[in-house]
């Protein structure tokens, strides 16, 4: 390939299209096709797009890819629901294109598909410009000028010290009008030169009657419209009042579950609990796999805790949502009713995040089994993560109450 002289500049690929020489076959001259870069480039996205994308999903994996022993490639959400489906059925996971073994010792990250597919351009879900896909996330939920943003709402006790808290309302509300003028004027309505046009930035913003139920979301520019069409100002003060009170509800009950945790961090009695569930089956016709602990001690008894897996089916295996659900077991006899509270965390070994859910039973010898409640996951997909391990590791934190 001839190299180009120093004197002459190399034309940049972006802005000149490729030269590609074509034979023919008719004759011995030959025809040359001009090929931009930009379709060259689409024509081989789309073949790395097929190529490396999941062997079960058929899709490009997001994250972690994993291959077998063959070399075909699994996304980490589809090798764990393949890992999970193996558990369920007391089977060996097989890989869906060659059915060789898989499991987590034998399969293998490909660092190499996981850095090329990460380099594919994709599209943002609010804007629509393209990115690599390794920094699609972070443009969405930081830098989009589209994405959509969360306020808070500031609820003030108007009951005590009334003519205080009006000026306090009427200062905050001033400045709040202030800021967001000086906002739009300067981010949401400004027009910034660019060569070789001017780009107008938006955002996306809501309805300025939000807090009385208006659910309109859209960019900045329209909100004039919107609130000057908008029906809910004209609604009665009944209707009113009651979007207000179930705004209000829904924000007690976000918000109870951690002042309730806190009262409870003043008990006397509190005991922290790392527990490992291991695999067992039922000894029944359909041999359903359920999990259980080793019995551990708190309190001056025995406990014990069993999980199961879409308690309410027969077949786990039929659907593609599992849920798993735990009880607490009394173990050893007591005199008297024995009062707790508990919580179930991410412990130290678990791979798996928890929402915060209280629970409370009174156990008694007639009644020493807890009713079964869902294992409170961040995140419904990790179920199948924590089926595809060895065990289940959650820490359990109980609270007794006071006679």
């Amino acid at each position: 390939m001839a190299e180009a002289p120093e004197s002459e500049p190399v034309p940049s690929s972006s802005e000149n299209p490729i030269a590609v020489e074509v034979k023919d076959d008719e004759g011995p001259s030959a025809k040359k096709r001009k090929v931009s870069d930009n379709e060259a480039s689409d024509k081989l996205e789309h073949r790395l797009g097929g190529i490396l994308c999941c062997a079960v999903c058929l899709d490009l994996p997001q994250a972690a890819v994993y291959q077998c022993t063959n070399g075909h490639l699994m996304c980490a959400p589809c090798f764990m629901h393949l890992l999970a489906d193996a558990r369920l059925r007391d089977e060996s996971a097989t890989c869906p294109n060659c059915r060789v073994e898989i499991s987590k010792t034998t399969a293998s990250r490909n660092l190499a598909v996981e850095k090329t597919v990460s380099e594919l351009p994709s599209e943002c879900k609010y804007c629509t410009r393209v990115f690599p896909r390794h920094s699609l996330q972070h443009h969405e939920e930081k830098l989009c000028d589209d994405r959509r943003y969360k306020f808070t709402q500031m609820v003030f006790d108007s009951a005590p010290k009334r003519r205080y808290l009006d000026s306090l309302v009427r200062i905050v509300s001033s400045v709040c009008a202030l800021v967001v003028a000086a906002l739009r004027r300067s981010y949401l309505l400004s027009e910034v030169c660019q060569a070789p046009k001017r780009r107008r930035y938006r955002r996306m913003t809501g309805c300025r009657y939000l807090c009385i139920g208006c659910p309109w979301l859209g960019p900045a520019h329209e909100a004039a419209a919107h609130e000057a069409a908008c029906t809910h100002p004209h609604k009665s003060a009944a209707d009113v009042l009651d979007l207000m009170a179930e705004r209000e509800r829904q924000a007690r009950e976000a918000t109870l579950v951690y002042s309730q945790i806190l009262n409870l961090l003043s008990y006397e009695k509190i005991t922290f609990t790392d527990l490992q569930l291991k695999p067992y089956r039922t000894e029944e016709f359909v041999h359903k796999l359920y999990y259980e602990s080793s019995r551990f001690a708190a309190f001056t008894h025995q406990w014990v805790v069993k999980a199961f897996v879409n308690n309410n089916q027969r077949d786990p295996t039929q659907s593609s949502q599992r849920e798993i659900t735990y009880q607490l077991i009394l173990k050893s006899k007591c005199v008297c009713a024995v009062v707790v509270q508990w919580l179930a965390a991410r412990g130290p070994w678990g791979e798996a995040r928890l929402a915060p859910r209280l629970a409370a039973h009174s156990f008694r010898d007639d009644d020493a089994d807890a009713p079964p409640l869902p294992l409170p996951l961040a995140d419904p997909a990790d179920a199948n993560r924590l089926l595809s391990n060895k065990a289940i590791h959650f820490r359990l934190i109980m609270f007794l109450s006071s006679k």
